[in-house]
This record gives structure tokens, C-alpha cells and sequence, in this order.
């Protein structure tokens, strides 16, 4: 277990470890979990691409959270950007303009495609959701969203609804929700034997979905431009732009769900970037402004903005545009174009941490499926590489809880360890976080 920890950062006097996860399991109530079997870890603290507890041990955070840390863990100009904010303005009704919100708006709009003109801003990424759904409805005056099983868009009454993994099942309370196969070619569903395969057959699948729903019928199409919580699941370059042939075709709002895609995670600004299209809706949080502060919003293209100058848009948060989380966005912006944070996850991400991926998977069997672009990549494992049997749950947490002992965090989801590190990750630390992977999974497989 690594146990160093930065001298400037001594855990605080009356505090430790027991008395914080104490404190949680007595009072605290958990999200997405059986609450009497839960054994959170306790993190007194963190700096960059490290976490770590009171009693010293330190982890070398692969996961960035829930994928939202891209800046790293207490950027210094971010928090103080924060500090400034609460020192002059906290909190503002959002009816009233104020600065930090407009500059946040400049700023993502210089980001975005052109023909963007306008954002609306949330407190995270499945309100954006519900608000991009709700403006499509309104705009084209139907009511079905189309969204992919393999997906994961947000717990409200709408983006619940929309996600397509077993979640969405004991939450389906919102109505006019369809539900298509986006491609994964590690698993078809198509029967394909490749890639152009998987692409022609996944949009002829949507196709028929759309005109058995009924053409006239659907609103919008929701996706995950990079399906994150799914699989990383990089979708072959034609199928976004057969999504956006589609959409046009049948007068359909196309809506980009980048929360965790975006911001630099690809390597670019948005992941569709690296798809040459774009949607008339762009949803975004997370790696906006790391999850200093919550924020999420909508992006939206000039027609459906000036779709609403004169018509009443139905929608409102009492926190939209919150001061604080606009200057953490400013900050963040500001910080990732003067630092260079969106090349270095192209250019490590794509570069030593991919190598060493690849070479994970030739070296371990247990790895059935690697895929990933930036710093955004999941390792899919199996118990059986030739029946691409998934490795089973409880596997998988004892790898996870192994990799933690030997100081590293990932993120897990079913069958796959996600190596998703922050954007400003270094080359040397994605040589030890491999280096920790390697000797797991070696030692992991040597038990099988």
C-alpha cells in the first residue's frame, strides 16, 4: 500500500478514518446502493491525479471520480476562482444577469461548433438532459425520444427513462421513451463480422425503429456520443453521421449527450469532434468545470434559439447559472487553454496509455475487449476469451479492491475496469498506474 502523502497536507487534529466513516454510515443514505452492506472508503483530501486518507495512504486516482475530475483534483486556480466568486456574489436568482454566468456562456460557446448561440445552464448532467428533451419536444411539437439500451443519461424522471441499462427498469415513470441497439461490435447485436458491417446494420436497425414509431411521431434521438457508463464504446465514424443523415431526413432533433465525453476526456473539446458532425443539442457537466461546484447545461444550435425569442420556453432551475459553479467554469476553461490539459490527453491518453493498454491486453486473456480514445478507456473482462463469457461480478470487485490495496482507483461497471484518469494525467503516473494494473492481473490470473 503506497502511504506517502504531501507533508502540506496533515490530516485534521480530532479527525481520522473511523470517525468519518462513522459519521457517513450513521447519517448518510447512498445513491445506486443496498445501504446495510456499504464500506465507503473515507478521502481526507486530494491534489492532481492523487487522493488520500487520514491515516497517509495515498491512491493514485484512475478514475477521476465518476469520470469529472478532468482538471485534476483542487486546481489552484479553479479554487481560487471559487473563493473570489463567494467573496463578492454567492448566489443570485437566475432572471437577473451577472457576470461569471455570461462569461461561462462566451467561453463554452467559443468552445462548440459553429451555429451554436446560446446555453442554459443546470445543476448537472441529467437535468441538462431533461431540459435538451424538453426543448426538443417543444421545438418540433412531438413527443417520442429515441435513445440507445447501452446508455446512461442521468436519474431524473426523463433521463432515467432514456437510459437504456437495468436502472431505467424500476424507474420508468416518464412516458413517450423508445429504446434502439447503438453498434458494439465485441458483442453484435447484428451478427456483423466488422466494422462496416456493424455500422450499415446499426443504422438500418434505427431506421426501421423510426418509421415503426412513427416518423412524425419523434421528437429527438439521444446519445452518448462515446457511450462512457456503457463501455466506451466507440462508435464506427460513419454511424454518427448516419444518425445525423437521419435525423435530417425525417426532421428529427439530434441531441449529443457529452457529460462525460466532454471537455478534453477524447482529447478534443467534444468527442464528436472526432466524428465530423455535429448535433443540434449538445448536453453537457462533469469536465465543464470538474464537479467543483455542480453544473451542467444545454448548448443549443441558432434555429431552435431563436425558436423560442418568441416562443415561451416551460423550464427553470432555481440554481441555473449559479454563480459559484459559472466561476469554477470560467477557471477551468481559462486554465485548460493556457495549460495545454486537451493535448495532454490526446497526446498521453493516446499515446503511453493506450500502448500500455494494448499490451495488457496481448499479455492477459481475462482482457476479452480494449477500446478507448484520450483518456477515456475501459478494459473488458472475460472469464472465457472465445465465448467472450462475461468475468463475473464478484471477480471483478476483487480486482478492484486489489488494485485499491496496491494504491490505485478505477472506475468498474459490470464486466470492465475503465482507466479514465484526469486530462492532466502525466506520462510517469500513467507508468505507475499501469504498473499496478499489470502486477494485479498477473497476480489475479496466476489464482484463476
Amino acid at each position: 500500500m503506497n502511504t506517502n502523502i504531501a507533508a502540506s497536507h496533515p490530516p485534521e487534529s480530532g479527525v481520522d478514518n473511523t470517525y468519518v466513516h462513522t459519521l457517513d454510515r450513521q447519517y448518510v443514505f447512498h445513491s445506486w446502493a443496498q445501504q446495510g452492506s456499504l464500506d465507503p472508503m473515507v478521502i481526507a483530501g486530494a491534489e492532481g491525479c492523487r487522493v488520500w486518507d487520514y491515516v497517509g495512504r495515498s491512491y493514485l486516482d484512475f478514475s477521476s471520480q465518476l469520470v469529472n475530475t478532468n482538471i485534476g483534483h483542487q486546481h489552484p486556480k479553479v479554487v481560487g476562482a471559487i473563493q473570489a466568486q463567494a467573496a463578492s456574489l454567492c448566489t443570485i436568482a437566475p432572471a437577473h444577469a451577472n457576470l461569471a454566468r455570461g462569461e461561462a456562456a462566451k467561453r463554452i460557446i467559443a468552445k462548440a461548433p459553429a451555429g451554436f448561440s446560446k446555453v442554459f445552464f443546470t445543476n448537472a448532467g441529467a437535468d441538462a438532459n431533461e431540459n435538451a428533451i424538453r426543448m426538443a419536444r417543444l421545438y418540433t411539437g412531438r413527443s417520442k425520444i429515441l435513445s440507445a439500451y447501452r446508455s446512461y443519461h442521468g436519474n431524473t424522471g426523463s433521463a432515467i427513462a432514456a437510459t437504456g441499462d437495468w436502472r431505467r427498469v424500476p424507474n420508468e415513470y416518464a412516458s413517450g421513451h423508445v429504446h434502439f441497439f447503438n453498434p458494439y461490435l465485441y458483442r453484435s447485436e447484428f451478427w456483423a463480422r466488422n466494422e462496416e458491417e456493424e455500422c450499415e446494420r446499426a443504422l438500418q436497425h434505427l431506421r426501421r425503429v423510426i418509421e415503426c414509431e412513427g416518423a412524425n411521431a419523434v421528437a429527438a434521438i439521444l446519445l452518448e456520443t462515446i457511450p462512457g457508463t456503457a463501455g466506451v464504446l466507440l462508435p464506427p465514424k460513419a454511424y454518427l453521421q448516419g444518425v445525423r443523415k437521419l435525423a435530417d431526413e425525417f426532421g428529427i432533433v439530434l441531441i449529443l449527450d457529452e457529460v462525460m465525453a466532454g471537455f478534453g476526456r477524447t482529447g478534443r473539446w467534444f468527442a464528436f469532434e472526432h466524428y465530423d458532425m455535429a448535433p443540434d443539442l449538445i448536453v453537457f457537466a462533469k469536465g465543464v468545470n470538474s464537479g467543483y461546484v455542480p453544473a451542467g447545461g444545454v448548448i443549443i444550435s441558432e434555429p431552435i434559439s431563436r425558436y423560442f425569442d418568441d416562443h415561451f420556453f416551460v423550464g427553470g432551475l432555481t440554481y441555473s447559472g449559479h454563480p459559484l459553479a459559472m466561476a469554477a467554469i470560467v477557471a477551468t476553461l481559462d486554465a485548460m487553454e493556457a495549460e495545454g490539459v486537451v493535448a495532454n490527453a490526446d497526446s498521453v491518453g493516446n499515446g503511453p496509455l493506450a500502448a500500455g493498454l494494448q499490451q495488457l491486453a496481448e499479455r492477459y486473456a481475462i482482457i476479452g475487449d480494449w477500446r478507448g480514445v484520450g483518456v477515456f478507456h475501459a478494459l473488458e473482462l472475460v472469464s472465457d476469451p472465445v465465448y467472450k463469457t462475461p468475468l463475473p461480478g464478484a471477480e471483478v470487485l476483487q480486482l478492484k479492491q486489489q488494485l485499491m490495496e496496491n494504491g490505485l482507483l478505477v472506475f468498474t461497471v459490470e464486466n470492465r475496469i475503465h482507466v479514465v484518469p484526469p486530462c492532466i494525467v502525466t506520462a510517469a503516473e500513467v507508468e505507475e498506474g499501469l504498473a499496478i494494473l499489470d502486477r494485479v492481473l498477473k497476480n489475479y490470473t496466476a489464482s484463476r
